[in-house]
């Protein structure tokens, strides 16, 4: 089975609850869809606990805007001053200092992937620009796009895409076309996951 898992943002507790629910076998497949730092109390904590799940299971982790504000930060990148604004504080906080982030975490940011594909189903952070397939979609859009993409009713022909980033307060949306996955943990609501095989969803809080 796989399941998909939307965004976390440093809910540690709550990420180590879902998991347990699901119950996973050692076969099992995760896509975690990216915004594992920012605005919740753990992030230092949710990245051991990605790495440490990942010798357990086949994971695959996308990279979320967070997480490329994060990088250009350290990176020292023009504009990188954004994250500030994003909830850079909190992350900060969870590691004492910007110092004290471990090379393996700084490895493991680096090697987060902008999307993945599984049969019929794309998985990005944020969106996709409608009508351009995956291979040529801009990083900026796979990173932070909400219109159009929002709005279309087939963003990729033939293809079903698996995203976070825009919280659905109500429950994930679930749509032939796309399904979206941040059902707002960090904003009091729930984390999801998402099993594909047979549409199945479940959320802890």
């Amino acid at each position: 089975m796989t399941y998909a898992v939307g965004d976390i943002h440093g809910c540690l507790d709550v990420l180590r609850r879902l998991v347990r629910s699901l119950e996973a076998k050692s076969s099992d497949v995760f896509v975690f869809i990216g915004d594992y730092v920012d605005r919740g109390p753990d992030s230092k904590g949710v990245i051991d606990y990605l790495i440490a799940l990942s010798e357990r299971y086949e994971c695959h982790f996308l990279r979320g805007n967070h997480e490329q504000m994060f990088l250009d930060y350290l990176n020292r990148e023009p504009g990188a001053m954004i994250w500030a604004y994003n909830g850079m504080e909190r992350t900060v906080m969870s590691y004492g200092s910007l110092g004290a982030v471990p090379d393996n975490h700084i490895d493991f940011l680096n090697r987060t992937v902008y999307g993945h594909t599984i049969k019929r189903f794309v998985f990005v952070h944020a969106g996709v620009r409608p009508g351009i397939p995956l291979e040529e979609q801009e990083e900026r859009d796979l990173l932070w796009i909400r219109e159009p993409f929002l709005s279309s009713h087939n963003p990729i022909k033939g293809k079903t895409v698996i995203f976070g980033h825009t919280p659905q307060f109500g429950g994930p949306l679930i749509e032939k076309s796309k399904i979206g996955i941040d059902t707002g943990c960090v904003y009091g609501g729930y984390l999801t996951a998402y099993r594909i095989e047979d549409r199945h969803w479940v959320c802890e809080k």
